[in-house]
């Protein structure tokens, strides 16, 4: 059986898109009844079968910037491109690439730009024996808040945030360790790297085209998540055989679906015939 997850992870048709490109090259999609929407900036865009290209005149960091944020707004306000963040992305098709041009991070969406997240497995091994805590392991499952801009209500890892740009992944982790759980960033610093999934798949704000930096965060067994800006509705521990259940349901999101199989196929927790074509997730898909 295909997990609902993995089949998710890369649901999209690249026929239903064009590629969006500065330059020569890609760095992202657009969906063909999104095409039409940006047919009102001529000046901006250039719009042909192969794809939607930003203007060669726009031949800077900054004058791409500007140009993009001038659509982005105008767009917003249309209502065409939902769930404003007051956040920048860097459009840039790897990591630790040079940024050709900065937009909102709602925006990435629309466009189908690379984004980046990480997302942290928090794990509580206790000790053999010994109640209160003897056992076997557990995860810190979090719900995230009724009123998120995506996935709303819906499980999720105990820490998942996007990585904005001017920040690194360790300083995200801290981040968003006290941010969302309240976790220390002496206990955020010890989370350990698993692998790096990546998805391309069609949602209702556009396309979804990330790589999600997988972290495991060994937590004490005496240490309980509390929530710090609003965007976790609760967290609860959780038996694996539990967060199996929710992953199987699709209660848990996609992206906190591939993070915590990630996890419990590193610690052999699952057995691996329970989440067939998982390992393609692991390798980039094709841009175009």
């Amino acid at each position: 059986m295909t997990l609902p997850c993995i089949t998710a992870a890369r649901r999209f048709d690249a026929t239903a898109h064009r590629p969006f490109l500065i330059g020569v090259e890609q760095v992202g999609w657009i969906r063909e009844r999104d095409v039409q929407q940006l047919a009102r900036w001529p000046d901006v865009f250039e719009i042909a079968n192969g794809g939607v290209t930003l203007a060669a005149r726009f031949d800077t960091v900054d004058l791409r910037s500007a140009a993009l944020a001038s659509v982005i707004g105008a767009l917003a306000a249309d209502g065409c491109i939902p769930g404003w963040r007051n956040e920048t992305y860097a459009i840039r098709n790897a990591f630790d690439a040079t940024p050709l041009a900065y937009i909102e991070r709602a925006a990435s969406r629309f466009f189908g730009t690379m984004t980046y997240a990480v997302h942290l497995n928090g794990v509580v091994e206790y000790a053999h024996g010994g109640a209160p805590f003897g056992g076997p392991p557990q995860l810190w499952i979090a719900r995230r808040s009724d009123t998120k801009a995506t996935d709303p209500g819906m499980l999720d890892n105990v820490v998942a945030g996007g990585i904005g740009w001017g920040l690194g992944i360790a300083e995200t982790i801290v981040k968003e360790c006290w941010e969302e759980a309240g976790i220390p960033a002496e206990i955020a610093a010890s989370a350990v790297a698993g692998r790096t999934a990546h998805v391309l798949q069609s949602l209702p704000e556009g396309t979804q085209a990330e790589q999600i930096f997988i972290y495991d965060l060994a937590l004490p067994a005496d240490f309980a998540p509390h929530n710090q800006d609003g965007e976790v509705g609760e967290h609860r521990l959780a038996r694996i055989d539990e967060v199996a259940r929710w992953i199987e349901e699709g209660a848990l999101t996609v992206d906190a679906s591939l993070a915590t199989l990630d996890c419990l196929l590193r610690r052999r927790w699952i057995d691996e015939d329970a989440c067939a074509g998982i390992d393609a997730l692991f390798a980039p898909p094709p841009l175009g």
